[in-house]
């Protein structure tokens, strides 16, 4: 397909002036896509206080001060390694100490929720906390971690969708026959996983929060979250282009590995969220803990 097809319909990425570099001191680059991790960390955390406010709540602050440590290197931890397993493999295995390098990008955000549900799962333990009660809340402050990531992505013009024709079509700096240039309009599908995977999944759980009693129905939150990550990811992947060196599995299986990790995903959300009604807890309305009714 020819570059300047539809070109003048489609918006240059180059025209955005954008860098993946927030700050060049020349001995050292602070990229966006580090920024996005740090700014969704510190903003859950932020908003993770204020959701334990509320009557009922599962863990204290100074849980929530350990939570923010554990959940982080599992996010770091389990998100580098799922994208070692699922997605390039074969490469790194050749190149080894590649792995470290993080600032590149090349995360797994499945390999990540499997991170923090280790962290999760190994502080409810040690301090005795309801571990499913503690997913629900940290379920909630996700979606920002979402939205900064994958505006993230963008700056970086990675992980873009299919080729299209659609006015809003961002044409990306791409290597074509060795020379990088300006490629085919294509579907800008980290803006539509920002919309769908930050702001509309944060609406969704915070509404199911605030405006219903879903807090004191152990997996329900955590369950939604899940569910309509799941299908929002497995919708969004058939516009996305898949990694190139996945083109050919998802050629001959149908599939992206974006939609076969979200199968999991939306079965188990689903489940989740039709049995929370039977492990609702009630709040003591003198002490404000839950307990199981």
């Amino acid at each position: 397909m020819p570059t300047d097809i539809f070109a003048s319909a489609a918006i240059a990425w180059t025209d955005l002036h954008l860098s993946p570099v927030a700050l060049d001191l020349g001995f050292f680059q602070l990229r966006w896509y580090s920024l996005a991790y740090l700014a969704g960390i510190f903003v859950g955390y932020w908003y993770l206080l204020t959701l334990l406010k509320e009557p009922g709540a599962p863990m204290a602050r100074r849980h929530a001060d350990d939570l923010v440590f554990y959940a982080a290197l599992g996010i770091i931890l389990g998100g580098r390694i799922g994208y070692v397993l699922f997605y390039n493999l074969p490469f790194y295995l050749e190149n080894p100490l590649d792995i470290l390098k993080l600032w590149d990008g090349g995360m797994s955000f499945h390999g990540g929720v499997v991170g923090t549900t280790l962290g999760i799962l190994y502080l409810a333990r040690k301090e005795g906390l309801p571990w499913l009660r503690v997913h629900d809340y940290v379920a909630c402050c996700v979606p920002f971690g979402l939205l900064f990531g994958r505006l993230a992505n963008f700056v970086n013009h990675e992980l873009w969708g299919a080729p299209t024709t659609v006015p809003w079509a961002v044409r990306f700096p791409e290597a074509i026959g060795g020379v990088t240039m300006l490629g085919p309009p294509r579907h800008p599908t980290q803006i539509y996983e920002a919309v769908l995977e930050g702001l509309v999944l944060f609406a969704i759980l915070a509404a199911m929060f605030w405006k219903s009693d879903a807090r004191y129905q152990p997996g329900k939150l955590v369950g939604a979250f899940i569910l309509f990550y799941g299908l929002f990811r497995f919708a969004i992947e058939f516009v996305r282009e898949p990694d190139a060196q996945l083109a050919g599995f998802a050629a001959q299986s149908g599939l992206h590995m974006g939609q076969w990790l979200s199968l999991p995903m939306i079965i188990g959300g689903a489940y989740l969220m039709a049995t929370a009604k039977r492990r609702r807890v009630r709040v003591e309305p003198t002490l404000g803990s839950a307990s199981v009714a």
